[in-house]
């Protein structure tokens, strides 16, 4: 909790309840959206989201998380504290504009920088996959800040769909972008295609589907596969990896794990970069 939010409070909130203030919050455009927002601080949490509006001005909402991330499309349900009763938005990033309804798709700003990490390795004339390509980000910013041939992105949640494709011509792109939707299961075997580049930014549960990424990857091709960790041990992802590699009479060498995120104080969203050869 920043020094002017306190002072802003001070006389609204007592001693107790200031101290357990969340101090970090996520904002997408102009939603601004609490992950923990504690039981204590029901009655007070308008005086909070309206102190929080005056100190940043670009932000027309403030809601808090009353579910986590769940269902078939891994989504949380939101409550509005104050401010516009409004759920979509305009999040800018990495020279891209992407237009999105918090709560009907799964975003995470906390991922900007990873999206440019992942960027920044596209080399000239790649053909990329993008698994669970949600409304778009990872296809739009990598069009937007790389010089790649062809992406692809396959997305199941309709909602998520309906946007990328409004993003495709918010950000004036045409022809280098292939969105589908549907289930990747499904929409990969009708795909007579291989790539240069695979990423697999699902929320939970990507190893069921690395089989079948691995079945579309070129020879020296990269792999950008993302999971949860406890910290530092990921020799049991690392195994699983090789294993389904040579399942299918593949190598493959991890170039690196990132770690890009937290899920909880012991847990971490990673990313595994790995070549594929043969």
């Amino acid at each position: 909790m920043t020094n002017k939010l306190r002072d802003l409070l001070k006389g609204k909130l007592t001693p107790e309840e200031l101290s357990i203030i969340p101090s970090s919050y996520d904002i997408v455009g102009s939603i601004l959206i609490f992950s923990d927002f504690p039981k204590e601080l029901a009655k007070k949490e308008r005086i909070i989201g309206e102190a929080l509006l005056k100190l940043h001005k670009s932000i027309k909402t403030v809601c808090k998380k009353t579910k986590k991330y769940s269902g078939k499309y891994r989504l949380p349900k939101l409550k509005i504290i104050t401010g516009e009763k409004i759920k979509e938005t305009i999040h800018k990033e990495n020279n891209a504009r992407l237009k999105l309804d918090v709560e009907k798709v799964y975003f995470s700003s906390r991922l900007s920088t990873e999206r440019k990490r992942i960027f920044e390795q596209v080399k000239k004339n790649e053909d990329i996959l993008v698994m669970f390509s949600g409304c778009g980000v990872y296809p739009i910013t990598i069009a937007r800040n790389a010089n790649a041939k062809e992406i692809y992105g396959i997305e199941i949640n309709p909602t998520a769909h309906k946007y990328a494709l409004e993003n495709l011509k918010l950000n004036k792109i045409d022809g280098k972008i292939k969105l589908f939707l549907g289930d990747v299961k499904k929409i990969l075997l009708k795909i007579n295609k291989k790539f240069d580049r695979i990423l697999m930014p699902l929320p939970k549960g990507a190893e069921n589907y690395l089989d079948l990424a691995l079945s579309k990857i070129n020879k020296n091709g990269i792999m950008h596969f993302y999971t949860f960790s406890e910290e530092g041990k990921y020799e049991p992802i690392i195994k699983t990896i090789k294993k389904e590699c040579e399942k299918q009479e593949n190598k493959c060498k991890i170039l690196r794990i990132v770690k890009c995120g937290q899920f909880s104080p012991r847990i971490n969203r990673i990313c595994v970069d790995f070549r594929v050869y043969w």
